[in-house]
């Protein structure tokens, strides 16, 4: 599975002053990807191989909707991994009532400093922002690729995943419990997007 909330080191990751912009960027241009997913996609791979299109397109309305729900003080455990009561084809409707709910919850700046619950121990919300922004940048990104989009990434949404992501996940270990693949280099002056594709195991 290669999830970033499963990364062991993510909490050590120093948040910016408020990474809120870039998760809710972030939120707005995955929305905008599940949009386009058509049905001769729903079987294809993506790059994260642990999931088909339609798997993706689950899980990542059940992330949308347990940010939002772990924002507001719930159970990390209480949304399940995939959102197995949306039909094929109703992500996109699913996920524009999930991301509304994130954006109110998150957007209490008190949001911060409070802590919230995650598999490993609590984090600051700055701290979890930061941690998902990056979830849903790679998962948008897996998305895109398998069903032939190519977004324009702003660099509000990859700031802080950028910043955060070698602290996160270090070069070495990969496998086990580092749910990432070996990296794969790109030149220094790739696009940002690359770089940090590259860093998760993912060729851009």
């Amino acid at each position: 599975m290669t999830n970033p909330t499963n990364a062991p080191n993510t909490s050590a990751a120093p948040p910016l002053a408020d990474p809120r912009n870039g998760l809710l960027k972030a939120v707005g241009l995955a929305g905008d990807v599940l949009a386009a997913v058509r049905p001769e996609h729903y079987d294809g791979t993506t790059p994260c191989p642990d999931y088909s299109v339609r798997q993706l397109s689950n899980h990542l309305v059940s992330v949308v909707r347990r940010v939002a729900v772990i924002g507001a003080g719930g159970q990390f455990f209480s949304v399940p991994h995939f959102a197995e009561d949306v039909a094929d084809g109703a992500w996109a409707e699913a996920w524009a009532a999930g991301a509304d709910k994130l954006r109110s919850v998150w957007s209490d700046p008190a949001i911060l400093g409070r802590e919230i619950g995650l598999p490993w121990g609590p984090v600051p919300g700055a701290v979890a922002a930061i941690i998902y922004t990056n979830e849903f940048v790679l998962h948008t990104w897996d998305l895109a690729s398998a069903t032939g989009q190519n977004p324009e990434w702003d660099e509000a949404v990859l700031a802080a995943p950028l910043a955060a992501m070698h602290r996160a996940v270090p070069r070495e270990p990969r496998g086990g419990q580092v749910p990432f693949g070996p990296v794969v280099d790109v030149p220094e002056d790739a696009p940002a997007i690359d770089r940090l594709v590259g860093w998760y195991g993912r060729k851009p």
